[in-house]
């Protein structure tokens, strides 16, 4: 397959960086196509409306997805600790995608909140292969989350939020999780 047009990548890098940035009402085809270096023209060349540039973000960011996914599954460490190691805020092109998919869908955009929705499912899904309890599973993602969301909140600032785990914090979280994921699952009452 052929790699897409540079300038088509600056335009979804741009509108990418609007919405995380300004948010989703700030991310107008006029300021796109600006922040973007193209003409509206070049803009409307490559995504002939605002809901196709959002599909295009949208496309990009499943892709990444599907990437993370398949290092997930093959990750020698083990999927359980990958997923809980990767879940910290890094300025990747993936965690960007996400974020502005995340702005697309807090702004009540459909496509957007499926997206969202089916992102977590299938790190549910993922995570849930290498663990016996499915209670367990919901746990290490929901822990993740966690982690992603603090350490996006206040990053490398001591002062703010919880620390993130990291070092020797970080191995046992990830020891003691290991340990529940290959517990049997408990009993249903």
């Amino acid at each position: 397959m052929s790699r897409p047009p540079a300038a088509r990548d600056a335009v979804l890098d741009a509108f990418e960086r609007l919405l995380t940035e300004d948010g989703e009402r700030a991310a107008t085809l006029d300021a796109t196509a600006r922040a973007a270096g193209v003409s509206k023209g070049g803009l409307l060349y490559h995504f002939a409306n605002r809901e196709s540039l959002i599909e295009g973000l949208l496309t990009r960011f499943s892709t990444l997805v599907d990437d993370d996914l398949a290092v997930m599954a093959e990750a020698s460490e083990g999927a359980v600790a990958y997923f809980v190691r990767s879940s910290v805020a890094n300025d990747t092109a993936f965690e960007r995608a996400g974020v502005a998919a995340a702005r697309l869908a807090q702004a009540g955009h459909p496509s957007a909140v499926r997206m969202i929705r089916s992102v977590r499912q299938r790190w549910f899904d993922a995570v849930r292969q290498h663990v016996a309890d499915p209670t367990v599973a919901l746990a290490i993602t929901l822990i993740g989350d966690g982690l992603y969301y603090d350490s996006a909140l206040h990053g490398d600032d001591d002062e703010l939020g919880v620390d993130a785990p990291r070092g020797a914090d970080m191995d046992a979280l990830v020891a003691l999780l290991e340990r529940l994921a290959a517990e049997p699952p408990s009993p249903t009452p």
